[in-house]
């Protein structure tokens, strides 16, 4: 470790809202822990940061795409690529934190006919792994790259070593016979369910330790919020790993689900609303929850999918949570006005 490193983590941010953001809804006593990966995380933090004061963001390793994914191979590190997003989210909407959020997220991209070693990678990861190289601690390393940026929280993995994902594909073949395979890997997986149905999820290495500062923030959380994102691969892994489903299933905290904006994905095509509240209730039957968000735009069969919330012991807040914009995202703002309905209803 280099000797200009000392440990001491500068005085942290103040975490009240920024200039321009809504400030009436805002709790700065509030402690919410979001699960999830990828873009449907980066949603969830947007709107919370509009109203809560303690924000951890508890994020998937299981990635082995892109940037992440050669890091991955070729370091043998924690892919950063999510824990990278879940920063980025947490920025301020200010010039300094507009500033570092674009800076995290660019991409390098490399000139034509050279040997492209840079090519796409992410600044943001690279700069996560020279810190956990000079640290030698993942959880330590994301803290100094939040203070840097001003993060308003803090981004944890949920397990302190690589996971792989795996899961059974049940598809035709050619001469119109159902076929079971396997597909290992997060990048396969998540665009195996295409025409196909995914099930018998996994996690390895079995019995991987959970992050211990993780699951001090599930145990110590005013509410939990799991979800949008890829069913299968950034939500349920979150329940895959048994440190962290046993610490979902024993905390006082209330906990909510976020529902997707479509059901039609590359992971999830059938299926309804309904099955996949039936998903998290098959791999975690234990589990209650509190309040499921949905837009009613995307539940076909209103009375099934709350009878399957109802089984996870969950109301449905029906809520307009889309952009907008024709594309499946959630509004920041929106999703802020739903947590803050969800959290004071419950």
């Amino acid at each position: 470790m280099s000797s200009h490193f000392t440990g001491q983590l500068p005085l942290a941010p103040s975490f009240a809202p920024a200039p321009g953001e809504p400030a009436g809804t805002y709790d700065p006593s509030l402690r919410v822990t979001a699960l999830g990966g990828g873009h449907g995380l980066s949603a969830t933090l947007r709107a919370l940061r509009l109203i809560a004061g303690e924000i951890t963001a508890v994020v998937t390793v299981a990635d082995d795409g892109g940037s992440s994914g050669r890091i991955r191979q070729e370091m043998d590190v924690l892919p950063p690529g999510d824990l990278r997003m879940a920063l980025a989210a947490l920025c301020d909407d200010t010039d300094w934190g507009r500033t570092w959020r674009d800076v995290m997220q660019h991409r390098f991209t490399s000139k034509e006919g050279t040997d492209a070693t840079l090519d796409n990678h992410a600044l943001g990861n690279l700069l996560i792994v020279a810190l956990w190289e000079l640290l030698g601690d993942p959880v330590g390393g994301l803290r100094w790259a939040g203070a840097l940026l001003g993060a308003r929280g803090q981004v944890l993995p949920m397990s302190t070593v690589p996971l792989t994902i795996s899961g059974a594909v049940l598809s035709e073949n050619g001469s119109g016979e159902l076929v079971r395979r396997t597909v290992t890997g997060q990048s396969k997986l998540a665009t195996a369910g295409k025409d196909s149905r995914v099930s018998h999820i996994r996690l390895q290495p079995e019995g991987a330790p959970a992050c211990v500062e993780s699951l001090e923030a599930i145990e110590l959380s005013d509410w939990i919020v799991l979800g949008p994102g890829s069913w299968y691969t950034s939500v349920l892994p979150h329940l895959l790993l048994p440190e962290q489903r046993d610490a979902l299933v024993r905390t006082t905290a209330r906990k909510a689900l976020v529902m997707n904006l479509t059901t039609d994905t590359s992971e999830t095509s059938g299926m309804s609303a309904a099955d996949h509240l039936e998903v998290i209730r098959h791999y975690a039957p234990d589990l209650r929850l509190d309040c499921v968000i949905a837009d009613q735009h995307a539940i076909q069969d209103v009375t099934g999918f709350e009878e399957a919330a109802a089984r996870l012991g969950a109301h449905v807040l029906f809520s307009k949570v889309g952009g907008g914009s024709g594309n499946p995202v959630h509004d920041p703002l929106r999703l802020a006005l739903a947590f803050q309905e969800a959290f004071k209803g419950s």
